[in-house]
């Protein structure tokens, strides 16, 4: 199942890859902003329960989605970049096996316990 899992996340970050393609932006700017959604790690320096809050929200694909559709209905480029970055960030992190957090600690995700 971690497999079909980690090849269904594979293929999302694909579409990110086309979907930023769309965009009137240079390629450069994709790897340069790809890890950028990492920020929300930050919250584990105060404590496991905000940091887990924050790398959700910076990990979460409705938001990313959320983001990525406004840009396009109010043509704003830079939200859809936004939009493409944050859901290309998180398929990559999910291929890899970083889930969502939990509470208890960054290793305990929603796809199982990190080694």
């Amino acid at each position: 199942m971690k497999t079909i899992l980690s090849l269904e996340e594979l293929v999302q970050f694909i579409v990110s890859l086309v979907l930023f393609g769309q965009l009137p932006f240079a390629w450069w700017w994709f790897p340069a902003l790809i890890l950028l959604p990492d920020i929300g790690m930050l919250g584990y320096l105060v404590n496991p329960r905000l940091g887990a809050y924050l790398y959700n929200i910076f990990h979460h694909k409705g938001i990313a989605l959320l983001s990525g559709v406004t840009g396009l209905l109010m043509h704003q480029p830079v939200l859809m970049l936004t939009g493409v970055i944050l859901f290309g960030h998180a398929a990559m992190d999910r291929t890899m096996g970083y889930g969502l957090k939990y509470t208890a600690g960054f290793k305990q995700t929603h796809l199982g316990t990190l080694n």
